[in-house]
């Protein structure tokens, strides 16, 4: 079936052909139940008719018509966006990756208009990951996602996640803006400190700096309140947002306070499809789901009894795991060596659980969130007899 594709990915050796709620069904009719959510994306789960009835409703007035034009579904959702962040302005584009880019290019246009054309470092943290492209790779340290596309862009520089000493160090008058994960998904599920994210506010305001929260993972939700940055109660010049937005239709975004609004003017950034009226309309009705559920409420409920239930399992398997660590439906399950994540990931896909991994050997949990107590408990009870058989 993938024979044609470029060997860029590590595929399971199963065909997915469909999904409803939490549940996805493969080729061979096998069902599997889901808690990894496409990587963080399918938050309402698959299939969700309130976002099937948006795509269909859209495509058959509007799909694309190029933002030399407004249209409804994208100026809708910007609206929809500053109101919820309390941000000025969007950027629309398609991924992650360039939500990223656009941040960073913002950061070093917001200096040069204001006279500092040699402010022009982006600061960002070890351990942290913003993308695939060479702006956003550049921007992130782990040598495994580097190596080999050498010579990266320039004017990039890191400091240690947590370590507010050292960021109060590297966070000198050369800095344009210092990017930061709100929760680190690709290092294995680590939460940033309310300390540490309340001193990168304040130094950025001392030393004239912008400061970017990148939510591509652990935003719309995932940690409970819409925005991760919700949780420290700090708020950044700009966030960055894509995977769960439209539920699975390629977008990213890009918000940015009143005091960075008006540093992009007509031809300094652009994306052909940013905010096509598809995706914006399927991130709209994802929107209103959101609130018809009061999702923020019933992550926290469904937070901790993933917890509760993982530490169990850590209990049970104290020789091959250790205890959960992360926020929210944001989860990772550290695995000791000699045994490996990866190993427990398929055996975990067998017995028909999906689950992720992530860096330093960690199983990653990102359930829809709209998964029950039940769905949870049978996922855990699955992972117990995977880790049976991996041990």
């Amino acid at each position: 079936m993938s024979d044609a594709l470029l060997s860029t990915y590590d595929r399971a050796p199963i065909t997915i052909v469909s999904g409803h709620g939490c549940t996805l069904v493969d080729s061979d009719g096998r069902e599997y139940l889901d808690c990894i959510a496409g990587i963080a994306v399918c938050a309402l789960g698959h299939a969700h008719p309130a976002i099937a009835e948006a795509i269909e409703d859209q495509a058959r007035r509007l799909v694309h018509a190029s933002n030399l034009y407004s249209h409804e579904p994208s100026g809708m959702l910007a609206k929809e966006l500053t109101r919820r962040s309390g941000m000025s302005r969007a950027f629309f584009c398609n991924s992650g990756s360039e939500a990223n880019e656009a941040a960073m290019k913002l950061a070093r246009k917001w200096a040069f208009r204001n006279g500092e054309p040699r402010r022009s470092t982006i600061l960002s943290c070890t351990g942290g990951f913003h993308g695939r492209t060479l702006g956003a790779l550049a921007a992130t340290e782990n040598p495994k996602y580097r190596e080999g596309f050498a010579p990266l862009p320039a004017g990039f520089t890191f400091t240690a996640f947590n370590d507010v000493a050292e960021l109060d160090a590297k966070l000198d008058g050369r800095v344009a803006a210092f990017i930061v994960e709100p929760v680190q998904g690709e290092s294995g599920i680590h939460v940033a400190e309310a300390e540490f994210l309340r001193a990168a506010r304040r130094l950025c305001d001392e030393r004239g700096a912008l400061l970017i929260f990148d939510e591509i993972q652990c935003g719309m939700g995932r940690t409970g309140p819409l925005f991760a940055y919700e949780n420290a109660g700090v708020r950044p010049d700009v966030v960055t947002m894509a995977k769960a937005l439209a539920n699975g239709l390629p977008i990213g975004a890009m918000l940015v306070n009143e005091r960075a609004a008006e540093t992009f003017q007509p031809g300094d950034h652009g994306s052909t499809f940013g905010g096509s009226a598809v995706p914006a309309a399927a991130a709209l009705a994802h929107l209103r789901v959101r609130d018809e559920l009061q999702l923020e409420g019933r992550v926290r409920e469904r937070s901790v009894t993933l917890f509760s239930l993982l530490r169990e399992l850590a209990a049970r398997h104290e020789r091959v795991l250790g205890q959960p660590r992360g926020l929210g439906l944001l989860i990772g399950l550290p695995v000791r060596e000699p045994f490996q994540a990866k190993a427990i990931q398929r055996a975990a896909r067998e017995s028909g659980l999906l689950i992720g991994t992530a860096g330093g050997n960690t199983l990653r949990f990102a359930p829809p969130l709209i998964i029950e107590d039940e769905e949870l408990r049978r996922a855990c009870s699955l992972l117990d007899a995977a880790l049976a058989t991996a041990a």
